[in-house]
């Protein structure tokens, strides 16, 4: 138990930390892009190499793909918007949240009464997050955990299909293609080039840290139950909020380390109960 609750929170901090890159990037769409292609090309490799991704898996990938252009672009408007304390535990929080009712809605899932209670405490916690800040920063991180329901759903299904492991590779497969043809299509093919030149090093960072953020949850879940080690990932809401404070020197950091705090433990037993 000790290995996976370790394994999962550095889950919760390596996933914190490639945001936090994101958000310290001048060209937030170009950096997210840039990861995604760099981690699409490695998973590439792996699968490969590896083999035995079922053609059901591709299809359910395409859809998630498809949904991170989606979610590529509204996490750099959010973060080009506001504050990392704000836009991050929004973004990831309500995902959640959205993502459970999602799973109700069309996976055929349950919320027990005690689920419904965490994803009340949850809401309270996030509407508290939200405090004074610009409205079009709150819709921007609200758009973004609508496309993180939405793909979460679709991964969720798609990784109870195929029954594998590798599922997740060819979703990170599908986003860098998605996103490419969606960067090449608004003109932005040489900008992309000249980004992936100069800003590889980062890119690669980012990108290896997002494949091992998966395979690290992955791990844990193998020597804990899936709600254990989910309730921990979800601790970076509380990370992130603890950047904003002590990395960046973001406002109302007392406010918003406690609001993150109540929001976790929402999400704790949302996902335990």
């Amino acid at each position: 138990m000790l290995g996976a609750t370790l394994l999962a929170i550095g889950a919760a901090f390596v996933h914190a930390g490639w945001n936090l890159s994101i958000k310290q990037s001048g060209d937030r769409w170009h950096a997210l892009w840039g990861q995604f292609f760099v981690a699409g090309v490695g998973c590439t490799v792996l699968v490969f190499v590896l083999g035995g991704v079922p053609a059901t898996a591709w299809i359910w990938a395409g859809l998630s793909g498809l949904t991170h252009v989606a979610y590529v672009s509204s996490l750099a408007r959010a973060y080009d918007l506001g504050d990392f304390s704000v836009s991050y535990p929004i973004a990831r929080g309500t995902g959640a949240v959205l993502a459970a009712i999602g799973g109700v809605a069309l996976l055929d899932d349950s919320l027990s009464l005690l689920n419904v209670a965490g994803i009340i405490v949850a809401a309270i916690g996030l509407w508290l997050i939200a405090g004074p800040a610009d409205n079009s920063h709150v819709r921007a991180a609200l758009g973004v955990a609508a496309t993180i329901g939405i793909y979460s759903v679709i991964d969720s299904h798609g990784s109870r299909e195929t029954g594998g492991n590798l599922y997740p590779l060819t979703t990170f497969i599908a986003c860098a293609l998605f996103t490419s043809i969606h960067g090449i299509a608004l003109g932005r093919r040489e900008s992309m080039v000249v980004a992936l030149q100069t800003r590889w090093r980062l890119f690669a960072l980012a990108g290896a840290a997002s494949v091992l953020t998966y395979w690290i949850v992955l791990i844990a879940v193998q020597r804990a139950s899936v709600g254990y080690v989910t309730a921990l990932r979800e601790s970076s809401v509380v990370i992130a909020a603890l950047i904003g404070a002590l990395v960046l020197k973001e406002p109302h950091a007392k406010r918003r380390i406690i609001a993150a705090c109540v929001a976790v433990a929402g999400l704790v037993v949302l996902v335990a109960g």
